[in-house]
């Protein structure tokens, strides 16, 4: 029980990718030099550099493998548990491996002077002070992880609050316009905008692509109802929305950059267009909207631009991308979301 209290919550990541295959490899290889250039070894280190290369290279992949396929339930377990069960899984690798080995040695040389019970007690004392130690890195890096994540929690949770509604005050004066004119729709305006508090209240947590959207659409139909002909929104989105988690509140600043710093400027009726663009890995977003009057520029657009991509970095890291771009009288910007989350 003192040991899980000392231990971090661990979560046993996914291994069986090929960066981390190639790292193990190259881990495996320098073991491999190490025992074979050890001092007070007489045998030609050549030959055995490339035994004990062979061998540690079968240890490692055959419990990586093993680690690979039970995830699941080594995260299931307490930390103490986890960990205990990882030496177990390294140290049955060694003594199946070690065994295989002892056989074929034996085979190829008939007066081979260590027995199996010795060269296995052997192999499972080394493997089991590499295990050790790389307990001891992932221990580290769990806890440097955990920190990094509350840091960034923290970090991402003051740069939401600094995105202000600044289209608050006028759906007020909309919806008290409305009451006198179309009641219904005053009722909805106020649904709405009860919608939009309530995302900036929570704009901590994680929301679903198809939310998301809809709370753009509710924005933009509070645009819509205090800018009249002056704005029309064309929607450009697949019959289905792929399934994708995102942090609340990333695309409607970005439409509401493009009222206030496009349509807003505009002294004609502007168009503001949204794209959503699904590929294997990715899903991307395009919103385009008119530069507006020359010199009619309102200050923030960069500043809020640079604030997102900062959210976007703390919570996706270099997996998402938000560009920015302007072509023939129009603004366009881009936001990439990754399927997998990172």
């Amino acid at each position: 029980m003192q040991i899980n209290r000392a231990l971090p919550a661990l979560e046993f990541p996914y291994l069986c990718h090929s960066r981390f295959v190639l790292r193990l490899l190259v881990m495996a290889q320098a073991v491999s030099v190490v025992l074979a250039f050890a001092p007070g070894i007489t045998a030609d280190p050549w030959h055995r550099l490339g035994l004990i290369s062979v061998f540690v290279h079968w240890v490692a992949l055959l419990t990586t493998v093993c680690f690979c396929q039970l995830r699941q339930q080594l995260n299931r377990l307490k930390p103490a548990t986890m960990l205990i069960s990882c030496i177990t899984l390294f140290e049955v690798a060694t003594i199946l491996v070690s065994v295989v080995a002892h056989s074929w040695l034996a085979s190829q040389s008939p007066h081979m002077s260590q027995s199996l019970a010795a060269f296995v007690l052997a192999n499972m004392m080394i493997s089991l002070i590499i295990a050790v130690i790389a307990i001891q890195f992932f221990i580290i890096h769990t806890e440097r992880n955990q920190q990094v994540r509350a840091q960034s929690r923290a970090e991402l949770s003051a740069l939401q609050a600094r995105i202000e509604p600044h289209f608050l005050f006028n759906s007020l004066n909309t919806v008290a316009e409305l009451t006198q004119v179309d009641p219904n729709a005053a009722e909805q305006a106020l649904l709405n905008l009860s919608a939009l508090f309530r995302a900036a209240l929570n704009a901590g947590q994680t929301v679903s692509l198809t939310e998301e959207l809809r709370l753009s659409e509710q924005y933009l139909s509070l645009e819509q109802w205090r800018l009249g002909q002056r704005m029309t929104v064309q929607w450009d989105l697949p019959e289905h929305i792929p399934e994708l988690s995102l942090p609340a509140l990333t695309i409607q600043p970005l439409l509401e950059n493009a009222v206030r710093h496009g349509v807003e400027n505009c002294a004609e009726p502007a168009s503001l267009h949204l794209t959503l663009v699904e590929s294997r890995h990715a899903v991307s977003i395009v919103i385009t909207n008119p530069l507006g009057q020359p010199g009619s520029k309102k200050a923030g657009n960069g500043i809020a631009l640079d604030n997102i991509r900062q959210r976007l970095q703390l919570h996706y890291g270099s997996g998402a991308q938000l560009h920015s771009a302007t072509s023939e009288g129009r603004f366009r910007v881009k936001l990439v979301l990754p399927k997998d989350g990172s």
